[in-house]
């Protein structure tokens, strides 16, 4: 078993700023896959103008839908090429409505035993609603990408763990962390 912590979860419940805290903490290097996916993208002929595209006409739902493939290969690139670090997913990485897809990234997955949830809350609507109050709401065609996240089978099924932050600091959720994990 590969004992890296792999941080995943809806977008902005504190993935990047724990994995930072935890990767402090451990001495070890970060690997944030907001930082590295467009690179990865482009390996496999990411097209911005044909996603642009795809935004203009159908929103932001056809461009997470054009994505899907693209972040699959990342997280497959992304877990090939780094080991000994703390990785923070975006917060698509880890949520596949395609069969072929979830099941290509959670073979990928398999191997490791210290792969993170981050919720807000145990209580759902309360998760949807304090993310909505971060980011604004995220809502295209009628999906509310905050709820998607937060219901979609994909996070539970990856996550060996889950952890909430609600009331708690940065570093409270990182020190969670470090006693549920398996070094």
């Amino acid at each position: 078993m590969i004992s890296d912590i792999i941080l995943i979860g809806p977008i902005r419940t504190g993935k990047s700023t724990v994995g930072k805290l935890l990767a402090e903490k451990l001495g070890l290097p970060q690997c944030s896959m907001d930082e590295l996916r467009w690179g990865y993208y482009k390996e496999i002929h990411y097209d911005e103008e044909r996603a642009q595209q795809i935004k203009e006409k159908a929103g932001f739902l056809g461009l997470y839908r054009y994505w899907k493939p693209f972040e699959a290969y990342a997280v497959e690139r992304l877990l090939y090429e780094h080991r000994n670090c703390v990785i923070d997913f975006g917060g698509g990485h880890s949520v596949y409505e395609d069969d072929k897809l979830f099941h290509r990234v959670k073979g990928i997955l398999q191997p490791y035993r210290n792969i993170v949830l981050i919720l807000p809350s145990p209580d759902l609507e309360e998760s949807i609603q304090i993310l909505n109050e971060r980011n604004g709401g995220i809502v295209s065609n009628k999906v509310d990408f905050n709820e998607h996240f937060v219901k979609h089978p994909s996070n539970h099924a990856l996550a060996k763990f889950v952890v909430y932050t609600k009331d708690k600091s940065p570093e409270q959720t990182r020190d969670e962390i470090l006693n549920i994990v398996k070094l």
